[in-house]
């Protein structure tokens, strides 16, 4: 039994730094990447950052220069840190794992609000 536990979420101001973590409580077997996600309501849900087992990295053109993801695979865990907060980055935001059998793990979304 697997459970993605997110934690970091808050209220920051605009311009504002958070840092969310994303630990796996069970053991999970040849992990290809992890990821974040977010939505904001009335919006779909969008890929924030991936990073691959091979170290890739990818992420969105509106988070480029200010969010960075990083992992740490003797705890299965996965950061991002996000940096000059913006109000357009208030969402819930979810971590991801797969699989090399391509099965999803999500965490169940940590809330982030960028107001002043």
């Amino acid at each position: 039994q697997v459970q993605l536990v997110e934690s970091g979420g808050g209220l920051v101001q605009p311009g504002g730094s958070l840092r969310l973590s994303c630990a796996a409580s069970g053991i999970i077997f040849s992990i290809n990447a992890m990821g974040w996600y977010r939505q904001a309501p009335g919006k779909q849900r969008e890929l924030v950052a991936r990073i691959t087992r091979g170290g890739s990295i990818t992420y969105a053109d509106s988070v480029k220069g200010r969010f960075t993801i990083s992992r740490d695979d003797a705890k299965n865990t996965v950061y991002l840190q996000m940096n000059s907060l913006k109000p357009e980055d208030t969402a819930v935001y979810y971590c991801d794992f797969i699989t090399v059998s391509n099965l999803n793990y999500w965490g169940r979304g940590a809330q982030v609000t960028v107001s002043s």
